[in-house]
């Protein structure tokens, strides 16, 4: 299994972050490569989320469903279909990093464990001649950079306006 795990601060509460990093609906505005989310269910536990995801001439569409809520703290999640991964979006207070004009920070964690290699080959529509192998190769390298404009957005809409945001990378693959 790889491992994601990255960070950032958000100069808010976790009362005040928590919504943002629940509302899965809202994703589409944080990056490029998710064009939709449908949701099946009420947004609590056992709610299925469609993500419909495309990049280059690759489009699939992943079944994350949440199976743990603990407002403000976390919200757990894994994938139902085509592919093994699991992970935790995780809010802890952190008032001691907020800068002076700030009244206090929580601390964003996003955490992903998977097998890259687990993916149905199936379930995805590669072009002729490109092999799943090729496509991780391919999109390990891209992660870091499309985390770093989704923490950036995500964190434009808590705070209500863009700055600079620096992602603290804990572990890649």
């Amino acid at each position: 299994m790889d491992r994601i795990l990255l960070s950032t601060l958000a100069y808010r509460s976790p009362e005040e972050v928590f919504p943002y990093v629940r509302s899965f609906t809202d994703y589409p505005r944080y990056t490029d490569h998710l064009k939709s989310v449908r949701v099946t269910g009420d947004g609590d536990v056992g709610s299925v989320y469609d993500l419909e995801l495309a990049w280059w001439k690759l489009s699939y569409t992943a079944n994350s469903k949440v199976t743990a809520i603990s407002p403000p703290e976390s919200l757990t999640w894994e994938l139902v279909n085509d592919l093994d991964a699991r992970g935790e979006w995780r809010v802890e207070s952190e008032p001691e990093s907020a800068p002076a004009d700030a009244e206090t920070a929580s601390r964003i964690y996003f955490e992903a464990r998977y097998d890259p290699y687990s993916a149905d080959e199936n379930a995805i529509s590669l072009p002729r001649f490109v092999s799943l192998d090729w496509v991780v190769r391919k999109v390990e390298p891209k992660l870091l950079g499309e985390a770093q404009t989704v923490v950036e957005r995500l964190v434009a809409d808590i705070e209500g306006q863009p700055r600079d945001v620096e992602l603290t990378v804990h572990e890649m693959p």
